[in-house]
């Protein structure tokens, strides 16, 4: 069947691409990999520029924007926080026209939301809303001057350094506390400092129980990470039933892998008696105890998937022994006998009247690089 013109195809999806007012050609997914029904979109689409729905310059509103932004952002790794985002911001300020935006609203609304999320959230929200405005700009939909009004929002500055992880006792303690579902996946954090994305979303390809090792094809950082994998961790996968129902490590009767575990969490938190921990900071205590335990803090980098240093450093005081330990090399290298020390001695007289006496001895041994000094008496008048 030949498909319609203005029509193509984008991995399995059906696109479209129309020409606007402007003579612009705007390209969106159809959200569909059935030709009829994408033929069915273009339709509708071309009718609205015919019936001039699609607004000119300057009469766009935000929901317009809302909902183009969305059809775009499907491309996106983040589609889900971009949706959450999105229908936040409807919800917060309306339908009225771009142009309408300011920096004032804006800086109105950060205060509002930081009385109600931590101020890395509030950032990422308005890392989207100025996003949204770079596009709106982008697709002719507002001018430049209110996309420079809402970038000059400043982000809130944000506190990174939270360091909370468990000790070996809350560790078992937790574990004990844990569901039958949740209780694998958090010995694997424990034990592989994975994201919890990363462990939901672990295939059975990805782990190697023969050569010991999980393979991350797919991390926050975009590049791939080996974890080696260890006798507690390998004991976990061998324990997990491995059917053709399924080709996720983690996941339920049906099949499909679990998509979050917040309240199976939270419940777990709860029995073993520990506060102010969330899922994310088993990730800490692996890294903390690797530390804790003498591993060097590069291969703790190299395990984390960091890509610089500057992420890991937070959790080098938790080893207060290895500089001491690393300066200690130093006595059998650089040893220096007792009778080639130089000592050195200051003695002071006393402050009589306007009168001020010092006397300086200095001594070094006739072993030393330099010749001996002899003693050097000083006498200052004050006047």
């Amino acid at each position: 069947m030949r498909k319609a013109r203005g029509l193509y195809k984008r991995g399995r999806l059906w696109w479209l691409g129309v020409k606007g007012p402007n003579g612009k050609t705007y390209y969106e997914s159809t959200g569909t990999e059935d030709m009829r029904l994408a033929e069915t979109r273009l339709a509708e689409r071309k009718r609205e520029l015919q019936e001039n729905k699609l607004q000119k310059i300057g009469e766009c509103t935000f929901e317009t924007l809302a909902r183009e932004y969305l059809i775009w952002g499907q491309r996106q790794k983040s589609y889900e926080s971009k949706v959450y985002h999105v229908k936040h911001f409807l919800k917060v300020f309306g339908n009225p026209l771009l142009q309408s935006f300011n920096t004032k609203l804006v800086e109105n609304w950060q205060s509002k939301r930081l009385q109600e999320v931590r101020p890395a959230s509030a950032n990422r929200q308005l890392a989207t809303l100025k996003h949204m405005f770079t596009k709106a700009v982008d697709w002719e939909m507002v001018e430049e001057e209110a996309r420079k009004a809402v970038r000059k929002v400043k982000l809130l500055p944000v506190n990174n350094r939270r360091l909370r992880y468990l000790s070996q006792e809350e560790c078992q303690a937790l574990v004990e506390a844990c569901s039958p579902h949740l209780r694998p996946i958090v010995v694997t954090a424990l034990n592989s400092g994975m994201r919890l994305g990363e462990i939901l979303s672990l295939k059975w390809e990805n782990v190697d129980l023969r050569h010991g090792f999980i393979l991350l094809n797919i991390t926050k950082n975009n590049e791939r990470r080996e974890i080696p994998v260890n006798t507690t961790l390998r004991s976990v996968f061998e324990s997990i039933p491995h059917g053709p129902e399924s080709e996720y490590v983690f996941a339920g009767k049906d099949g499909n892998p679990y998509q979050r575990v917040k309240t199976s969490f939270a419940t777990a938190i709860r029995r073993a008696g520990i506060t102010d921990f969330r899922f994310h900071d088993l990730r800490h205590t692996f890294a903390s105890h690797l530390v804790m335990g003498g591993v060097d803090i590069t291969t703790v980098k190299e395990l984390l998937g960091h890509k610089t240093l500057t992420m890991t450093l937070r959790y080098a005081h938790l080893s207060p022994g290895h500089k001491a330990e690393a300066v200690r090399i130093l006595d059998g290298r650089l040893k220096i006998s007792e009778d080639k020390t130089t000592s050195v001695y200051y003695n002071f007289t006393t402050v009589k009247h306007k009168r001020f006496t010092q006397v300086l001895t200095k001594q070094k041994p006739t072993g030393g690089v330099e010749p001996p000094t002899p003693s050097l008496r000083m006498t200052c008048s004050a006047g």
